[in-house]
């Protein structure tokens, strides 16, 4: 499958972002709360890369497992990164003044969650949302 690489630059850029995982999702059959899921968990990502992250850029694509399709985003930034991963996936934490469900709630939302953050270096999250 193609992948398709979008900038994250700005208010509008998010949108773009969750308009283009929807529609892969509904490409690959996801069911409408599975699409719902994915399009929250890549709206929440889209916008810690933009705030936290300095912009960047998310990478989606329409991925096969098998039998079953499915949606993979990718966003990195090249921002401050993230020095403690494990703080910053706890419930209720938060380094903005936001609720603290950012990266946990995102995590909670898809099939599959990858982060690597280097402080200085910035970070990648990668999620997959499979069809059932």
């Amino acid at each position: 499958m193609t992948a398709q690489e979008l900038p994250i630059h700005g208010d509008a850029d998010v949108v773009r972002v969750r308009q283009a995982v929807r529609a892969l999702a509904i490409e690959a059959k996801l069911s409408l709360v599975d699409q719902t899921k994915l399009v929250t968990a890549a709206s929440e990502l889209a916008r810690n890369t933009l705030t936290y992250g300095g912009g960047g850029s998310a990478t989606i694509e329409r991925v096969e497992n098998g039998t079953r399709a499915g949606v993979r985003a990718l966003f990195h930034d090249d921002g401050p990164g993230i020095a403690d991963l494990a703080l910053a996936l706890r419930d209720g934490y938060t380094s903005g003044g936001g609720l603290g469900l950012g990266l946990g709630g995102a995590k909670r939302l898809v099939d599959a969650f990858e982060i690597r953050s280097e402080p200085g270096r910035g970070t990648t999250v990668t999620v997959t949302k499979w069809a059932r």
